[in-house]
């Protein structure tokens, strides 16, 4: 069996599959989520399973990495563990980003998994998490690059932190009319209004709506989608998707 991680900076995704499965991009015979303080329960989830291989994307740092490398052998010790990074190539996506080593792996593996759902057509990528962001592949499949904003909780999260009156707006479904009547949702709208401005904005650089596919992946994106003014589909564990993708086409070769 084969594992696939996404280690984020809040939840952690797996995903089991059998590499020898002709099963399309997205699909899996396991998964599950977890945050990142309850890694423990990992090694029962994993027990027992036949994992063979690893392969891992983790952007939440070297103590999350060394927990679930620890986790890994303990459920499975002699399963092959391969950290994912970002590269010149792989899994058909040409990464542009100036030190292609410095694009986060979680943002790479995201677009291979985008291109291998909507091939042949120009994307817009907006992962809103704990950070926002928002990136452009080409419809031959090269990352052009993007850009990263606060997420919705953290753009809230600093207005109440760093002024003096402000309120915490807990992130939910926000109401975000054009000029609000009372100060939460003032907040709200204004945040709301950064998101999908910043999408839109993308979208409008990389062609239109006529031209690029817009695809909201992440916790947020249901709090942000209805506020959008362009098309877009949703899609979930775009990393884990990705990962999936790499391997299969690596075990074709």
């Amino acid at each position: 069996m084969l594992l696939l991680v996404d280690a984020g900076n809040t939840r952690v995704k797996w995903a089991l599959l059998d590499p020898r499965d002709d099963t399309p991009p997205g699909r899996w015979r396991d998964s599950g989520a977890m945050a990142r303080g309850e890694l423990a329960q990992l090694e029962q989830a994993w027990r027992g399973r036949g994992i063979e291989r690893a392969l891992m994307a983790n952007v939440a740092g070297a103590a999350t990495g060394a927990a679930l490398e620890r986790t890994l052998g303990l459920a499975a010790p002699a399963a092959v563990l391969e950290w994912f990074q970002s590269v010149p190539r792989r899994g058909g996506v040409e990464n542009r980003y100036r030190e292609p080593a410095r694009l986060g792996c979680d943002r790479f593996a995201a677009a291979i998994g985008a291109h291998a759902l909507w091939p042949g057509q120009a994307l817009v990528v907006a992962t809103c998490g704990t950070a926002t962001t928002v990136d452009a592949i080409s419809a031959d499949g090269a990352f052009l690059g993007g850009m990263i904003l606060p997420g919705l909780e953290l753009m809230t999260a600093a207005l109440a932190q760093h002024t003096a009156q402000l309120p915490r707006v807990v992130q939910g479904p926000l109401r975000a009319g054009a000029f609000a009547d009372n100060t939460d949702d003032a907040i709200a709208s204004g945040c709301i209004a950064a998101q999908a401005g910043a999408i839109e904005r993308a979208v409008a650089a990389h062609g239109g709506p006529g031209v690029a596919r817009c695809v909201l992946a992440g916790g947020a994106a249901a709090w942000i989608a209805p506020h959008l003014a362009v098309p877009h589909a949703r899609a979930d564990n775009l990393v884990l998707t990705g990962l999936q993708v790499v391997t299969r086409l690596e075990q074709a070769c």
